[in-house]
C-alpha cells in the first residue's frame, strides 16, 4: 500500500521511499562556501534571469489597460460619492 505525502516526486519502479535509507544532502560544496557578497550577487543574477522571462505588454496593450483602470476608478469614485451624498441627505433629514 502506498502512502500519500506532500511530495510530488514519483519514485522509480523497484525502489523504496524509506526516509531512513535515503542519503542526506551534504552541506558545503559550491553553494555552502559563498559569503554574503556571493549570495547577494547570486540573488541579483536570479532577479535578472526572472525579469528576462517576463512577457511585457506592447504599447497598445499598456494604453488599453491603463484606460480601463482609469475609467473603472472614476466609475467607482462616482458611485461612492453618490452613495455618500445619499446617506448624508438621509442622515440630515432624519436627525437634522
Amino acid at each position: 500500500m502506498t502512502e500519500i505525502t506532500d511530495s510530488i516526486d514519483v519514485p522509480e519502479p523497484g525502489t523504496t521511499q524509506d526516509p531512513e535509507t535515503e542519503k542526506k544532502p551534504r552541506r558545503g560544496g559550491k553553494r555552502g562556501k559563498k559569503g554574503p557578497l556571493g549570495r547577494l550577487a547570486l540573488f541579483y543574477r536570479q532577479i535578472v534571469a526572472e525579469l528576462r522571462k517576463v512577457v511585457w505588454p506592447s504599447r497598445n496593450d499598456l494604453i488599453t489597460y491603463t484606460t480601463v483602470v482609469i475609467v473603472f476608478v472614476v466609475a467607482v469614485i462616482a458611485f461612492v460619492s453618490l452613495v455618500d451624498w445619499g446617506f448624508s441627505r438621509l442622515v440630515s433629514s432624519v436627525f437634522g
